[in-house]
């Protein structure tokens, strides 16, 4: 569920633009304080262990992606 700081950041488009799930994205701006920059940054290292722990945890889904990239919960 979008939070409203997830809502106001535009989380879901964000997500949507760059070929991520939008639990991986939620993830993303809390790991950084939903700071846009920060995010940004994140998400170009792709494969922060905080991140992807707080995107699983978010849903009951065994495969996200990232930039179009599948990560598997069992590998996280």
């Amino acid at each position: 569920m979008a939070t409203e700081q997830s809502k106001a950041h535009h989380v879901g488009e964000w997500a949507a633009i760059r070929a991520t799930s939008p639990e991986i994205a939620e993830a993303i701006f809390e790991v950084a304080e939903f700071d846009e920059k920060l995010a940004q940054a994140i998400w170009a290292d792709q494969g922060n262990n905080d991140v992807l722990v707080k995107a699983f945890a978010k849903t009951d889904q065994d495969v996200l992606t990232w930039d179009n990239k599948v990560i598997e919960r069992k590998n996280v």
